[in-house]
Parts: C-alpha cells; sequence; structure tokens
C-alpha cells in the first residue's frame, strides 16, 4: 500500500506526463471530481474521461504541487483526505498562463482505484 503523498504525487506525474489511463485508473468508478476548470460535479466515469481528455490536450500543461500546503489526515487505516494547494500550467489562447487552486482528496488506499472524491477550485483573488 502507499502513502496518501506518494498517491498524489502519481496523480501529479500521471497529469504531467499526459498518461490519460493511469490517471483515470486511479480513480473509482463511483468517484466524484468537483474539477477546476469546470462548473459540473461529475459523478461517472465517462465524465471524468471527457473533463480529463480535453484537459491534457492542452498545450504545456502542467501541475506543480506546493509542498508545504499538503495536509494529511488519517480517518481509518485505510481512509485519508487530503488538501493543500497546486498550480497549473497551460495555455490558453496561445498564452501561458497558471492557474493557483486548492484541493481535496478523499482516499481509500485499500482500494487498487483509490481516489473516492476529488474536489479542486482556483483560489480567488483577496478583497
Amino acid at each position: 500500500m502507499t502513502t496518501p503523498e506518494e498517491l498524489l504525487k502519481i496523480w501529479v506525474q500521471c497529469v504531467n506526463d499526459g498518461e490519460l489511463e493511469k490517471l483515470l485508473a486511479l480513480y473509482r468508478d463511483d468517484a466524484v471530481l468537483i474539477p477546476t476548470f469546470s462548473n459540473r460535479i461529475l459523478d461517472r466515469p465517462e465524465k471524468i474521461r471527457g473533463y480529463f481528455e480535453k484537459l491534457l490536450a492542452r498545450e504545456d500543461l502542467c501541475v506543480a504541487l506546493h509542498e508545504k500546503t499538503v495536509a494529511t489526515h488519517k480517518i481509518t487505516d485505510t481512509v485519508f483526505s487530503l488538501s493543500g494547494i497546486y498550480c497549473w500550467r497551460l495555455e490558453v489562447d496561445e498564452e501561458l498562463l497558471s492557474f493557483e487552486a486548492r484541493f481535496s482528496y478523499l482516499l481509500d488506499l485499500s482500494l487498487p482505484n483509490p481516489i473516492v472524491q476529488h474536489h479542486s477550485s482556483q483560489i480567488p483573488r483577496m478583497l
């Protein structure tokens, strides 16, 4: 069994390498994804696939963890919540842009596809 932090690094590597199938294999069939770049809640495998297909097709896509922000909470021996901040970088209208986002995961590390829930939202500007 891997740790929650190791799983997060695997997720980041899958995104950065454009490995769609490996990325999707991390999500349970009944997983819920509340994505960074959509206003929809994705609650079926085909919706999650469609989101990541579009996202991974972006030019110069990468995501980087702000490792000091990562917080892990043990719920049971195999269930964890994980949260923190990462930075997305991707091309939009031929301009390379960065988007800071907060994330949270609910993980069951006893499962081969341990992501039960994943929420990610852009960090709003401060007032």
